[in-house]
């Protein structure tokens, strides 16, 4: 058979191009199991899985139950996963290697296990004495956590039944193998019938199950598609190999928002919550020209980012365009209303901006911060003490306003930032909150540079 990395489809006959999605090169050689099964009546079946017959019954009257999360007291972790973990969760964990995915999953389990659950961590690619030398560093000892070092899912699934853990890791995916399945471990094949079979496991046992997986050069973890597809939450751990500073990301989760973040700085004695991020990305210091503060928000995290810019003439006969942490090309669109409306000549000018602390973002609320760190560079004076700038700006000059402004300005007020600037078309201020409403960009120079 051949398998499609990004929708799971079977053909029998290999293709350039996928015949029910239509990605291309996506078609990978595997082997279906056939083979004579034992047959079974329905009521040996229901025994063996625990199960009830399913009948219809109308979508009102089903009743969801009262599954209290676990929660392993690491915040920034619990948040991620929409407030802990729920029973019978299956949850993909990727990260580029050396990220700090095993780190962190041996320090939740250490948590999680010295609050009297028992936890079955499972290693298929160190050794014990590896995994000992660690957890000596990292501080994990407590009395019910196990540790289980095999590649093989049937002494897994021996080892479950025995201990009859609460919670269960295993790291990683790629190691496992099943014996029925004649390819290699990490294949096609493996990864979807041992993720399978993991997945009915939790289903019915009501174990939370992390799994920890490579990822491809490609960034999709642990290969295929399907995987994801398969489990509950899909989990990355972010971060340059050069920061300290690591970002755990949710971009599937059944039981949460996908919109919330963890943050993790990596010290010698393993990762420790970041639990003020606004901190970390900026820098109070007076009379900074070409420095300018914004608001981003992450999940339902507001955080302020300090906005870099230098602005300095071209060396050379082309003119550079340098974005770190930001679209090069929103910075192009920027620069051409900046020079329109404000009479600005930049085209002679090298134009470079960087977000303090290695941050990246997308949303459009830095439009406003980075045009004033730019004319901060560009007129060589400093903006104003504690000034804050939040808005989004259009092609014509104009500012519009962004989402969840309060939520915004709560973080700016408890770090003490006093001179707000937002747009004029915000609505539903709260009277306590003093701010400048402004509706065009040329109204930038007499607040920021009225002395």
């Amino acid at each position: 058979m051949f398998f499609c990395n990004e929708c799971g489809a079977e053909v029998t006959k290999w293709s350039g191009k996928c015949p029910v999605c239509g990605a291309w090169n996506s078609l990978r050689e595997t082997s279906r199991i056939i083979g004579k099964k034992k047959k079974r009546n329905l009521q040996d079946v229901l025994n063996l899985e625990g199960l009830e017959e399913s009948k219809p019954e109308p979508l009102k009257d089903v009743e969801v139950g009262s599954k209290v999360r676990l929660t392993s007291q690491i915040s920034e972790f619990d948040g991620t996963l929409g407030g802990g973990l729920v029973p019978g969760m299956v949850v993909l964990i990727g990260g580029e290697p050396g990220i700090g995915k095993s780190t962190l999953m041996l320090q939740v389990s250490n948590q999680i296990a010295k609050n009297g659950k028992r936890v079955l961590y499972v290693s298929g690619e160190e050794s014990k004495s590896q995994i000992k030398l660690r957890s000596d560093r990292l501080k994990c000892n407590a009395e019910n956590l196990f540790l289980l070092c095999t590649t093989s899912f049937d002494e897994i699934e021996k080892a479950i039944s025995n201990s009859e853990p609460e919670v269960l890791i295993i790291d990683t995916i790629q190691s496992v193998y099943v014996n029925s399945v004649e390819s290699s471990p990490g294949s096609v094949s493996q990864l979807r019938e041992c993720t399978s079979l993991f997945t009915r496991i939790a289903k019915q046992k009501s174990i939370p199950i992390f799994l920890i997986g490579h990822v491809t050069k490609d960034g999709i973890v642990a290969g295929p598609k399907i995987i994801e597809h398969m489990v509950d939450t899909v989990l990355y751990f972010e971060g340059e190999s050069q920061n300290q500073f690591k970002i755990l990301r949710a971009t599937k989760n059944r039981f949460g928002s996908t919109n919330e973040i963890g943050i993790f700085e990596m010290q010698s004695t393993g990762l420790q919550e970041v639990k003020n991020p606004s901190k970390l990305f900026l820098s109070r210091e007076e009379n900074n020209i070409g420095s300018a503060v914004g608001c981003v928000l992450e999940g339902s995290r507001a955080f302020l980012v300090e906005v870099q810019a230098l602005v300095s003439p071209a060396s050379y006969g082309t003119s550079q365009r340098v974005a770190l942490g930001f679209d090069h090309r929103k910075l192009a669109v920027l620069l051409a209303v900046i020079e329109k409306n404000l009479s600005l000549n930049l085209r002679n000018n090298d134009v470079f901006i960087n977000l303090a602390g290695g941050m990246k973002v997308l949303e459009p609320a830095l439009d406003l911060a980075i045009i004033a760190a730019i004319i901060s560079s560009f007129k060589k004076r400093a903006l104003p003490a504690n000034t804050l700038l939040l808005g989004e700006v259009g092609l014509n000059g104009e500012i519009r306003p962004v989402s969840q402004v309060e939520k915004r300005l709560k973080e700016a007020k408890k770090l003490g930032y006093e001179n707000i600037i937002i747009s004029a078309r915000t609505k539903n201020i709260s009277k306590k909150i003093i701010v400048s409403k402004i509706k065009h960009i040329k109204q930038l120079f007499p607040i920021l540079f009225s002395k």
